[in-house]
C-alpha cells in the first residue's frame, strides 16, 4: 500500500517514483501522434494538415470516453486502499462496459466525418482527406479505451512498469507500419495518409492484446479474474463509474475541444498555417504529457490519502505537485523562446519549398505557448488533485466556462476580428488556460479547507 511521506522531499520522491513511469507511458503513447506528424510531414505537407484535422477530431472523441477510464483510477486506488479486490474488479469491468457502449456511439461520427470536417467550413480537399483518415482510425476507439481503463487499473494497484514497457512497445510497432504503410517499403502498397491510420488501428489491438495477456500471466492480477464472465452488468458499480467519469470527460472534451476548435478556425486561414498548427500543438502537447503524468500520480496519493482520511498528507501532496509541475513548466518556457525554429524544422521535409514558411509560423506560435505553459500545469495539475477527492463535477463547469466562453470566442476575436491570424487564435488559448488554472487551484484550496 502507498503511505504518503511526512517531509517533503519525501512526497516529490514518492511522486517521482509514480508519477516518472506514467510521464515515460504517456510520452510513449503520445509519440505514436508524433510519428505520424514527422512522417506524414516528410510525406507531403497536404497529407500533415489532413492528418491535424482528422487526429484532432479523433482525440476530441477519444478524450470524452476516456473519462470512464479517469474515473476508474481513483475508485481502485480507494478500492485497493481497503484491500477490496472484489470492489476493483466490478469497478474495472464496468469501466469496459461503458467503453464499449460509448466507442458504438460515436463510431457513425467517424465514419459521415468528411461531411462533417464540410460542415464546419474546411475546404472540399481537406475535408475528404481528413475523413478518409478518420473512417478508418475510427476503429482504434473502442481498443483503445479499453487499454486506457486497464491501464488505470494498472495504475492504481501501483503497477507502473509494466504501462511504461507495453506502451514503448507500441510505439515501435507505430513507427515501423507507418514506414512501411506510409511509403510502401517491404513490398506493401505506398498508402500515405490512409497507411498512418491502418498503423494507428492495428497498433491499438496490438496494445490491448499485450495488456490483456499481462493480466492474464501475472499471478497476482489473475486472481481478479477481470475478464471472465463480462457479459454480467453491475448496476451500482457502473453507477459509481458513469457519475465520477461523465464530468472528466466532458471536462477534458472542453480542453480537447477548445484546441480541435482551434485547428478548425487555423484551417480558415489557410494550409501553411494548419501545418504549422499542427506541428506545434504536437511539441506542446508532449510537454503536457509530462504534467498529465505528475497529475495522474498525484491522483492516486490523493485518492489513497483521502481514503484514510490523512489531511496533512493530502496538503504535502498538493505542495510536491505544484513545485514539480511548476519547476519543468520554467524550463520548457525557457526552450520554446530560445529554440523554437530547430523544433518545427524536425517534423518538415527541408526540400518542401512551403517548409520555410511554416518554420516561420510555427515559430511564433510556440512563442505564444511559452505564455501558457505555466497555466497549463496549474489547470492539470489541480484537476488530478481534485479528481483524487473525486471532485469532478464543479471542475467540469470550471472547464466549460474557461475554455468555450472564454478561450474558444478570444480565439475567433483575436483571430479574425481584430486580425492577428494564427497568433490571434492562439492568445485566446492562453486567456482560457489561464482562467482555468486560476479557478481550478482555487476550487481545490476550498475543497481541502472543507476537509479540514
Amino acid at each position: 500500500m502507498v503511505t504518503t511521506p511526512s517531509t517533503l522531499a519525501g512526497r516529490i520522491a514518492l511522486l517521482l517514483s509514480l508519477g516518472l513511469p506514467l510521464v515515460g507511458s504517456h510520452l510513449a503513447q503520445f509519440s505514436l501522434h508524433i510519428t505520424d506528424t514527422v512522417m506524414l510531414g516528410w510525406y507531403s505537407v497536404e497529407a500533415l494538415a489532413a492528418a491535424a484535422l482528422g487526429a484532432s477530431a479523433f482525440f476530441v472523441l477519444f478524450i470524452m470516453g476516456a473519462g470512464f477510464s479517469g474515473a476508474v483510477m481513483p475508485l481502485v486506488a480507494a478500492a485497493a486502499a481497503t484491500g477490496d479486490e472484489v470492489g476493483a474488479r466490478r469497478l474495472t469491468r464496468m469501466g469496459f462496459w461503458l467503453s464499449a457502449v460509448y466507442a458504438a456511439l460515436v463510431l457513425p461520427v467517424t465514419l459521415g466525418a468528411e461531411q462533417l470536417f464540410l460542415a464546419l467550413g474546411q475546404s472540399p480537399a481537406l475535408a475528404e482527406a481528413g475523413g478518409s483518415y478518420l473512417r478508418i482510425a475510427g476503429f482504434g476507439i473502442l481498443p483503445a479505451l479499453v487499454v486506457a481503463v486497464l491501464k488505470s487499473t494498472l495504475a492504481a494497484l501501483g503497477r507502473m512498469q509494466v504501462i511504461l514497457w507495453t506502451t514503448i512497445a507500441a510505439a515501435f510497432a507505430n513507427a515501423l507500419l507507418n514506414w512501411v504503410l506510409i511509403f510502401g517499403h517491404f513490398g506493401a502498397p505506398e498508402l500515405g495518409l490512409r497507411g498512418a491510420a491502418i498503423a494507428s488501428v492495428a497498433v491499438q489491438i496490438v496494445s490491448l492484446a499485450l495488456v490483456v495477456v499481462y493480466f492474464e500471466r501475472d499471478p497476482a492480477l489473475s486472481s481478479l479474474s477481470l475478464f471472465r464472465r463480462l457479459w454480467r452488468p453491475d448496476v451500482e458499480a457502473m453507477a459509481r463509474v458513469f457519475r465520477l467519469g461523465w464530468p472528466i470527460g466532458l471536462t477534458q472534451l472542453a480542453e480537447s475541444g477548445l484546441f480541435s476548435a482551434s485547428a478548425f478556425m487555423m484551417g480558415w486561414v489557410g494550409t501553411r498555417e494548419l501545418a504549422a498548427h499542427g506541428i506545434a500543438v504536437e511539441i506542446t502537447a508532449a510537454t503536457f504529457m509530462v504534467h498529465l503524468g505528475l497529475s495522474s500520480a498525484a491522483t492516486i496519493v490523493t485518492a489513497r490519502a483521502d481514503g484514510q482520511g490523512d489531511v496533512r498528507g493530502l496538503r504535502g501532496t498538493a505542495a510536491a505537485a505544484a513545485l514539480l509541475s511548476g519547476g519543468f513548466a520554467i524550463v520548457t518556457m525557457s526552450v520554446f523562446v530560445l529554440t523554437p525554429e530547430p523544433l518545427i524544422r524536425l517534423f518538415l521535409d527541408p526540400a518542401d519549398p512551403e517548409a520555410a514558411s511554416i518554420v516561420v509560423i510555427g515559430a511564433g506560435l510556440l512563442a505564444v505557448a511559452a505564455a501558457f505553459q505555466l497555466a497549463d500545469a496549474a489547470q492539470v495539475m489541480a484537476l488530478g488533485l481534485l479528481r483524487g477527492l473525486q471532485d469532478t463535477r464543479v471542475p467540469m463547469l470550471i472547464a466549460g466556462l474557461s475554455y468555450w466562453a472564454v478561450g474558444v470566442p478570444a480565439s475567433y476575436l483575436l483571430g479574425f476580428s481584430l486580425g492577428l491570424g494564427a497568433r490571434g487564435i492562439w492568445y485566446g488559448l492562453v486567456l482560457g488556460l489561464a482562467l482555468a488554472g486560476g479557478l481550478l487551484i482555487l476550487r481545490f484550496l476550498v475543497t481541502l479547507a472543507r476537509r479540514g
